[in-house]
């Protein structure tokens, strides 16, 4: 159990907790189960067995019931995303996401991606939003507008400089919208790229593909932008090489003109006395190529990998929005949101009968944006289900190793499961020694990297 000197700033009500659950009969296994989820700050709760016989014979193997666990009931990570939810599982979630990225990048043979996709044409594009009015920021040559230079941690930087003049209204329905934006983008760029190779897109599909992976962002002003890594491969995807004119030039020329282009817009008709609007990305638009290692001037597959990974768990919860859907607008008074996130959240209410079709006020507490943060292109790279998939045969295989099971063929063993759902979480005490579980785990594996980190380095000066 970590020291006592860890939960010295408790409440009495949390501290009393935690000592009647350190002290309980079944504390090293609850232990052990949380430690196993990976300090899971949201377990969810399952009743019930599972039950493994010898098809040929019915002997039982093995038989195991949740009524010995404690509270009767085994706990599960949760498995969110969102790392302002559980820390753990989304240190899990970037991993994968680390993993999908550079197996796009560099190869990975255990996933079936060959490692001549490094000779592959690839870039790393960030698309913005476009202006909706003025707002404080930290330029790189002079002060801000309001002629204050502003610390990078100040709570003004991305809000309006006049708020009665912002158009809030446009700025979440940019976010609704950014998703079909990005759609209208990559079919754009297919035809940039085929025009620049003087083919038809018909063509194009026989000789070339694009494929890319991408996560969203939002900026401090409350607006969503894409990073992507885009990549040209061979007709057949990254086992097959780009054809002999897939260059990273045509293929940077080719993303600009296609971000620039009048196609890649989405209109938003006039309603009540809303105007029509017309979206299209913004004028900062930036396009830098990949290398395998790092010159000091590039990015390098690991960097780029490690920079979607870590936005992959985030969401709008840099600009003070809540991280759940919200009640009514009283409640961001009660957790304090400030003024400028509570304007964007305000709109999406104002909107939404007005867009009954966008669910504005359902995406509130996205600031309006309802796509998906992370997506790739289907033959990018493997699949996060593939990399889960994974991961639970590892664990299987350690159990059955563990149970003594990994010698019988797997079809000769049937298993029979029943499993009914129990509730989730933790109470007050289980919380606060949950998160001390997840930092030690955290500091574990941090310690465990920088030691392989050193091996390598030492590896690399003795060659």
């Amino acid at each position: 159990m970590t020291d006592t000197a860890t939960f010295a700033g408790l409440d009495p009500i949390t501290l009393g907790d935690l000592l009647r659950v350190a002290g309980s009969p079944g504390f090293d296994r609850w232990e052990d189960q949380v430690r196993r989820t990976g300090g899971c700050a949201d377990p969810i709760h399952l009743r019930g067995w599972a039950l493994h016989k010898d098809k040929a014979t019915g002997e039982t193997l093995h038989h195991y019931s949740t009524e010995g666990e404690p509270g009767g009931r085994l706990r599960v990570a949760c498995g969110n995303r969102r790392a302002s939810r559980c820390p753990s599982c989304a240190w899990t979630y970037a991993g994968d996401t680390y993993h999908l990225i550079r197996a796009g990048l560099a190869g990975d043979d255990r996933r079936d991606v060959p490692a001549t996709v490094r000779d592959h044409p690839r870039v790393f594009a960030t698309l913005t939003a476009p202006s909706f009015g003025p707002v404080h920021n930290r330029p790189d040559r002079g002060v801000c507008r309001c002629g204050t230079s502003h610390p990078a941690d100040d709570p003004a930087l991305g809000t309006a400089l006049d708020p009665s003049t912002y158009d809030y209204a446009g700025a979440v329905l940019f976010n609704n919208h950014a998703g079909q934006l990005w759609q209208r983008f990559t079919n754009r760029l297919r035809r940039e790229i085929a025009a620049r190779a003087g083919l038809t897109q018909c063509e194009l599909k026989e000789r070339a593909r694009l494929s890319y992976g991408k996560v969203a962002e939002f900026q401090k002003r409350g607006a969503v932008h894409f990073h992507a890594v885009i990549r040209i491969d061979g007709p057949e995807g990254p086992d097959t090489p780009p054809p002999f004119w897939a260059t990273v030039d045509l293929l940077t020329d080719s993303i600009r003109a296609a971000a620039a282009h009048s196609y890649t817009s989405v209109t938003v008709p006039a309603a009540d006395e809303q105007p029509a609007r017309t979206f299209r990305w913004g004028t900062q638009l930036d396009v830098r190529p990949i290398k395998a290692f790092g010159d000091g001037s590039d990015l390098t597959e690991q960097a780029v990998a490690s920079y979607v990974a870590k936005y992959a768990t985030k969401a709008a919860e840099n600009t003070g929005t809540l991280d759940r859907r919200i009640g009514e607008l009283p409640e961001l008074d009660r957790h304090g949101v400030p003024d400028h996130t509570r304007r964007l959240v305000a709109a999406c209410k104002l909107l939404d009968p007005i867009y009954p079709d966008r669910r504005l006020w359902a995406w509130a507490h996205m600031l309006g944006f309802r796509g998906h943060f992370s997506s790739k292109s289907r033959h990018y790279s493997t699949t996060l289900g593939a990399l889960r998939q994974a991961r639970a045969d590892y664990r299987a295989a350690q159990e059955h190793a563990a149970l003594g099971l990994d010698d019988a063929e797997p079809d000769t063993v049937l298993v029979l499961a029943d499993w009914q759902y129990a509730g989730h979480g933790h109470t007050p005490g289980e919380s606060a020694l949950a998160a001390s579980i997840a930092r030690d785990l955290q500091l574990n594996r941090e310690t465990a990297r920088e030691v392989l980190r050193d091996q390598l380095a030492q590896e690399g000066a003795a060659a």
